[in-house]
């Protein structure tokens, strides 16, 4: 008889993720920059505001810097590529941060509020403007002009 060989190890992973939690990092990492970029906004917006409309940290200065958020987004540019893409982008989550922050100071900026997250809830089911999205952002901008 001849004596054994010692076997060969071949390496296993050690990895001890476990499925999912790839998924679940990149979704929260996304979630947190989109919080981030929106406040980051806000930030600018406040610190570059012009001397005839004061941003005096209240509920309506929140409301006015959503509604001007919201006028200045261009549902079409939304996916483009680079800057332009960029401004829609943070225009938006601006707008829905702005107008949840001037919600929770006074609640007659709940209607603003609500309608600007139900368009953008719906428009992160169907990832499009469609119908439901554009009717939302019609009405959340009627409800700006009567500010």
């Amino acid at each position: 008889m001849q004596p054994q060989q010692p076997s060969t190890l071949t390496p296993t992973s050690t990895s001890y993720e476990q499925p999912g939690t790839r998924t679940r990092t990149v979704v929260l990492s996304l979630v947190a920059g989109l919080v981030l970029g929106a406040a980051g906004m806000g930030v600018a917006w406040a610190m570059n505001a012009d001397s005839d409309s004061p941003v005096d940290g209240t509920p309506a200065a929140d409301a006015r810097a959503a509604c001007e958020a919201l006028d200045g987004f261009d549902s079409e540019k939304y996916t483009a590529k680079g800057p332009a893409g960029e401004v829609a982008f943070n225009r938006y989550a601006a707008a829905g941060a702005l107008s949840a922050s001037a919600a929770a100071g006074d609640a007659k900026y709940k209607e603003l509020a609500q309608t600007i997250r139900r368009s953008q809830d719906r428009h992160a089911q169907v990832f499009d403007f469609d119908a439901t999205v554009k009717k939302d952002l019609d009405r959340a901008r009627e409800i700006c002009r009567a500010l």
